[in-house]
């Protein structure tokens, strides 16, 4: 039975999820299983790009995004939406920012659903009210200045009016948070004040929070409307009124990261970018999954297949191995019949750190890495330790770097098998704006080979790449990002670590 057909013959079901405030590390486990398994996920304009990431390419993506009344589709339809695509049998995620039931029209979603008897869960998320203002080092309770925290939703009724009691507010001399209402900010400020509440209490909005996008504008509520229209605050922000906003200056802690306000794109495939993501967030970095290219293991592959086969006889004296990618498929065909005692004579070359970490996972330890990490070096000192009549095994990809071959054919009498394991595809994802997002100045796109640098060029097609800036790693990876026209900067070693490192530096000349 076929994958179609599956579906259609299960019974399908809603999970109504809250992605959190922005930071992909807020996002609860539940709600990355949930999201990693999904066939449709229908998303808001509020849910960060990192998380928009996990969704599985060939799952089905809906924006429905609403921001200040322009909505691209009315609640109603998306009611109706998410209850079809479950009748189809589908698992459907209905993905919101914050958490969706704290003014997220959670409830309104899955009426009719119950209705109609479609199963659906609840994974709350981190909602907005509380995290932004941790992330701008405001705590909303601190037993010196309050003893409660009240969240208001700043979103006028379409009749213009508030049912809020400001004047309980007042009373209450609690935190008062206000979400989504921004667009009100002068309203709401004279009707606490009308309410009783100082003018001199001291308040804050927080623009884009917890993103490298997050700015804090400090006043009082008597100048906060002032001096956020002086910034030009834009929306997502929240408000923040009571004492313990003026603790912003002394506890704030997201701007000291060496990375933070940086947006990083990472542009490597999905299994390897990972690591990369994660040393860039630990630095305060906004990294942002962009797999450009796809590995696809070669289906059919006699050559690669004898190859494997003729390890048992000490077929070759050297196995090459010029990418992590390289290693994890050779090592997958290899285990499907053997396991790693076929490599016991044979000596193992890695291009590099990252390759060298991917044999590690397998418990290799490679017997050679150049001094500079790139094929015509791995070639070339490849080279002085052969003899003539060794055998040489390259398992790469299809279209690999032939300086490399070129280096080790220089040594007389040594076979070279240099073998097509994988393919390297290009891939879109269609739900990422590079046009628009690279018009930021703290937005940059990390490369790590030649064919990322053409997986991103191949997806955004028309855009002006002259916008982009491309932190590289090797010689050939910047030498096809500036033929793009991109500009480039490159690391001072091909490692994940040194591209970390020189993206602190550039990034430092934009601040």
């Amino acid at each position: 039975m076929d994958k179609e057909k599956i579906k259609h013959n299960r019974k399908g079901k809603v999970w109504l999820v809250g992605a959190g405030p922005g930071d992909y590390r807020l996002l609860t486990l539940k709600a990355r299983d949930v999201i990693e398994a999904a066939d449709v996920v229908v998303y808001d304009a509020l849910v960060g790009s990192s998380i928009l990431s996990l969704i599985p390419e060939e799952a089905e993506k809906i924006y429905v995004g609403k921001r200040s009344g322009l909505h691209t589709m009315k609640q109603s339809e998306i009611n109706k939406l998410l209850l079809e695509k479950a009748q189809q049998g589908l698992k459907v995620v209905r993905l919101k920012g914050g958490d969706p039931f704290v003014f997220g029209r959670g409830g309104e979603e899955l009426e009719l659903l119950k209705k109609n008897g479609i199963p659906y869960e609840v994974v709350p998320g981190v909602t907005s009210a509380f995290a932004v203002p941790a992330y701008a080092g405001i705590p909303v309770t601190h037993r010196d200045h309050c003893s409660s925290v009240h969240v208001v939703t700043g979103h006028r009724r379409k009749d213009h009016t508030y049912d809020i009691d400001f004047a309980a507010l007042a009373e209450a001399g609690g935190t008062i948070v206000f979400l989504m209402g921004i667009s009100s900010l002068p309203v709401l400020m004279n009707g606490l004040m009308g309410g009783g509440i100082d003018p001199e209490t001291p308040a804050a909005v927080i623009e884009k929070g917890t993103t490298a996008a997050q700015r804090i504008i400090s006043s009082t509520v008597e100048g906060l409307a002032e001096a956020a229209k002086k910034a030009k605050v834009v929306m997502p922000a929240i408000i923040v009124v009571g004492e313990v906003a003026a603790l912003s200056e002394d506890f704030s802690w997201l701007e000291d990261l060496p990375l933070a306000g940086v947006r990083a794109v990472v542009t490597r495939p999905r299994e390897l970018s990972s690591g990369l993501a994660k040393m860039l967030r630990e630095k305060g970095a906004e990294a942002i999954e962009l797999p450009t290219i796809r590995i696809e293991a070669a289906e059919e592959n006699p050559v690669i297949d004898e190859a494997i086969k003729g390890l048992r006889k000490s077929g070759y004296e050297w196995v090459v191995f010029t990418s992590p990618s390289g290693v994890r498929v050779f090592m997958d065909r290899l285990l499907e019949k053997y396991d790693l005692r076929m490599l016991a004579y044979c000596s193992i070359a890695a291009i590099g750190k990252g390759t060298e970490r991917e044999l590690l996972k397998y418990g290799i330890r490679p017997d050679m890495i150049p001094t500079v990490y790139d094929g015509r070096t791995l070639g070339a000192q490849l080279a002085v330790l052969l003899r003539k009549g060794d055998r040489v095994l390259i398992p790469r990809a299809r279209l690999g770097n032939p300086e490399l071959v070129e280096e080790l054919s220089r040594v007389r009498g040594v076979h070279i098998d240099d073998v097509t394991t994988y393919d390297t595809k290009y891939v879109t994802q269609e739900w990422f704006d590079a046009d628009t997002e690279f018009d930021d100045p703290h937005t940059f796109a990390l490369f790590t080979s030649a064919s990322t640098v053409r997986g991103f060029v191949n997806a955004y097609k028309g855009m002006n790449f002259r916008k982009v800036r491309a932190v590289c790693i090797g010689k050939q990876t910047a030498a096809e990002a500036k033929r793009c026209g991109m500009g480039v900067c490159v690391s001072d070693e091909a490692t994940l670590e040194s591209l970390c490192v020189k993206l602190e530096e550039v990034s430092k000349a934009v601040k």
